[in-house]
């Protein structure tokens, strides 16, 4: 394209969508490396297929986005891969709802292939949100979390680790979700305050000598599950029930009442029932003294066979219940209402249950201290969010439990013998396998000799997989030696949120698998909040979706709003972002058009350069040493609004303003006065489009391919090098005036507007007063006489700067 080209009007609408498709064609953001190049590798988060995509995905993948555009820039061979998450238990519930199917009345194979071609019918409309904000991933290094490949990779992992010792299968007390069906880890819990009662019930004990003992507690559906009571063995009013019995309530059997440090004197009444399984200290006292169990919760959230007359009922019935049987008897002394936290799954949002079930973990617990060591070696921008992985790790109570009772998912690649129960695992070279359709690789049992086997039911934890995304992406490359090069990787961008979901996850993985972080820097970003600040979500009925922003708006006024925010915090969202966006891209087409038609003739060749352009030089060789030392520190939001600033200031109200009269008037001023300002122009307009470029790629790109992309041979902006601060452009002396010149031209501007004035008013008289010696402003007596009309301009001598002026 050339000059003559270019609209009077920006489109965005049109030029976006043809930009898009000219990156897909061309392959402009494709993953190539040549010997000796700087490799910049992304850990891309692949978004949920299930989920349609949000204003919070599009703020987090914007950032990221302007940070793998900055690098490819720079010169680094940017790998930049896409990924979908498309398994586990968020694919299942949405391939359920749009299907109106439930996984538990078709046989697991048949609910895995709806699920796998439901995936294959939306995926390609759902990759497209992610292009139409401007993401530049190379999309052909493309993974999903459930093909094959990642299968493979998957059960790879977990048959390492197993061998390694650091996988066990325990029948164990482990976390549930009676509403999803399956066992969670820790990770997969959040906190949420719910309503509730502190119940004070009798326990009789079996002493006649001894006061009943009073016990608070929040479940009261728990009763039939006591198997002991708990008392600190310093609290004086205790002494005496060491060693005796506890009659259970409603249930009639005896339980030991025992001493344990772990009790807290103050809270309630300072006696304790444990149950199995209430708490992690419930857990804690079932080891530690080998108490019964007591199964009393069933897996799908109803009381089972030692709940008595209770039996069948979900645990909120039996609750009422319960309750209402104790005031019956006798043996509920108060009730006091409550709000307290409780753990809940957070997929659901349904309470969590400790049941007793057999299960794979990953072990981890012992190693917490190696942990928060592995965090203080990655770069955290921002630094303070290191604090929530720290804080997670010193709260870590259980294993990674990695096993999940789902239909969507990968499988757990074990047999048991059916006799001794010895694991047997599959030939590396055979995987991915599904024990439920294939058999394994042995004959005969090796440690007994028994010939047949039973198939591993469970899938693993879908993080089982995501944390291995470096390995997912990286995979999908066919040269060894440039896979070598990509990890560690450079960088891994995600929202705060899941910290301690898939950071944490990946950095264990990666540390048990390989004695290595997985990247060197972790970027964090924040949430998008409505306009009245809360976290946008679908179950508040706030969430915006950034396509009807594009269409009303552009991308690229979307990802200047996401530019907005400093990096790991929250933005609430206000459309007058995206309109200043928009100012901002209309302003940006108009300079860039007067500009380019003033380009025309323009021969790149040594100009003797006038001092206002060195003054305006100066300051943008500094702006780009600005921008360029904050892009590398993640600061984006800073890097925006400094190029800003020199936009609309620095380059449009005044340098743009002054050297009009050159422009058109090369005759009068001089052919090179005319040639200086070309130059300068020039210049700090490719450097400004550059600069933008990473925030707003498409209308940069746009303006560009006028112009720039004949003259600097490239195909695109995005193609072309970063700006390059030269030190030998800065000039104090030419700031210095420059700076006074703009002054004296606001003030002869403000007594214009003063006076009711047009700017084209002829000024008669301007004096200015200032310590820079008189033969220093000749330099720019010009500019200054054309810009601001003055038929005369005397300068003098003064300590005190003083600017007079008369019409």
């Amino acid at each position: 394209m050339n000059i003559e080209e270019m609209p009077n009007k920006y489109n965005p609408k049109d030029v976006e969508a043809k930009l898009i498709q000219k990156a897909e064609e061309k392959k402009l953001y494709k993953f190539t490396y040549e010997d000796g190049q700087k490799i910049f590798s992304i850990d891309t988060p692949p978004p949920t297929v299930s989920g349609r995509m949000h204003l919070g995905h599009a703020l987090s993948f914007s950032q990221m986005d302007f940070i793998a555009r900055y690098k490819r820039m720079q010169g680094y061979a940017v790998f930049y891969p896409f990924g979908t998450d498309d398994n586990g238990i968020a694919t299942e519930i949405f391939v359920e709802k749009k299907n109106n199917v439930r996984a538990t009345t078709m046989s697991r194979a048949e609910f895995a292939k709806l699920c796998l071609d439901t995936l294959a019918e939306i995926k390609p409309g759902f990759i497209q949100d992610w292009k139409d904000i401007g993401l530049s991933c190379d999309y052909e290094i493309f993974y999903s979390t459930i093909d094959e490949r990642s299968q493979k990779i998957s059960q790879k992992s977990f048959i390492d680790l197993y061998n390694k010792g650091l996988e066990y299968r325990k029948d164990a007390p482990a976390l549930w979700c009676p509403h999803c069906q399956t066992a969670v880890s820790q990770v997969e819990t959040e906190d949420k305050e719910l309503s509730s009662y502190f119940n004070d019930v009798i326990f009789k004990v079996d002493d006649s000598d001894l006061k009943d003992l009073i016990i608070a507690t929040t479940r009261p559906e728990l009763i039939p599950a006591v198997v002991a009571v708990f008392v600190n063995p310093d609290d004086e009013r205790y002494k005496h029930y060491l060693g005796k019995k506890a009659i259970v309530p409603l249930f009639n059997y005896e339980v030991p009442i025992i001493a344990d440090k772990r009790v807290d004197k103050e809270k309630g009444t300072g006696a304790v029932m444990c149950s199995t399984f209430g708490d992690q200290v419930d857990m804690e006292w079932y080891f530690a003294y080998n108490l019964p169990l007591r199964d009393v919760v069933a897996k799908n959230g109803r009381l089972q066979k030692f709940a008595g007359k209770y039996n069948g009922m979900n645990i909120k019935e039996a609750r009422i219940a319960i309750i209402n049987d104790l005031k019956k008897e006798g043996l509920l002394v108060s009730q006091k209402a409550i709000t307290h936290a409780v753990k809940v799954h957070e997929r659901c949002k349904h309470e969590i249950e400790i049941l007793h079930s057999k299960q794979w973990f990953i072990k981890y617990l012992d190693i917490r201290d190696k942990m928060l060591e592995w965090g203080n070696t990655l770069n955290w921008h921002p630094q303070h969010m290191k604090v929530r992985y720290d804080h997670w790790i010193k709260g870590l109570q259980w294993d990674w439990l990695i096993s999940r009772q789902r239909f969507h998912g990968i499988p757990i690649p074990v047999w048991y013998c059916e006799k001794c129960g010895e694991v047997i695992l599959p030939n590396e070279s055979d995987l991915p396998v599904d024990p439920t359709k294939e058999n394994p690789p042995v004959k005969e049992c090796p440690r007994c000799g028994h010939t047949r086997f039973i198939p591993e039911k469970d899938v693993m934890d879908t993080w089982a997989t995501s944390s291995l995304t470096p390995e997912l992406a990286i995979d999908r490359l066919n040269d060894d030696s440039v896979k070598n090069k990509l990890f560690p990787m450079s960088l891994r961008p995600q929202a705060h949120d899941i910290i301690t979901f898939w950071l944490f996850n990946t950095v264990v993985k990666s540390q048990l698998h390989y004695n290595v972080n997985p990247w060197k820097d972790v970027m964090i970003s924040g949430h998008a909040q409505d306009s009245k600040g809360k976290k946008m979500s679908k179950s508040l009925g706030n969430i915006i979706e950034p396509q009807k922003m594009i269409e009303k708006y552009s991308a690229d006024a979307l990802r200047y709003w996401a530019a907005t925010s400093k990096l790991g915090d929250d933005l609430p969202f206000q459309e007058k972002d995206l309109v200043t966006g928009i100012k901002l891209s209309n302003k940006l087409w108009n300079a860039s058009r007067f500009v380019l038609m003033h380009l025309k003739d323009y021969e790149q060749k040594d100009v003797e350069l006038q001092k206002i352009d060195q003054w305006l030089l100066s300051k943008l060789h500094k702006l780009i040493k600005k921008v360029t030392e904050f892009l590398d520190n993640y600061e984006y939001s800073k890097a925006r609004l400094e190029v800003d600033k020199f936009f609309w200031n620095v380059f449009c109200d005044n340098y743009l303003e002054i050297v009009k009269d050159r422009l058109y008037n090369p005759d009068r001023r001089g052919k090179n006065a005319r040639a200086s300002a070309q130059y300068t122009l020039y210049t700090a307009l490719l450097s400004l489009l550059k600069m933008m470029a990473p925030i707003m790629p498409f209308i940069t790109d746009e303006i560009y391919s006028f112009y720039f992309s004949e003259k600097e041979g490239k195909e695109s902006i995005h193609l072309s090098s970063w700006p390059e601060y030269d030190e030998t452009m800065l000039d104090e002396n030419a700031e210095k005036l420059g700076d006074l010149f703009i002054r004296v031209l606001e003030k002869v501007r403000k007594a214009k507007s003063d006076a009711n004035f047009s700017l084209k008013t002829p000024v008669k008289e301007l004096i200015i007063e200032s310590p820079l010696p008189e033969d220093l402003y000749l330099l720019v007596d010009d500019d200054l006489a054309a810009v601001t009309k003055a038929d005369e301009i005397i300068y003098k001598e003064n300590n005190d700067e003083k600017i007079h002026i008369k019409f």
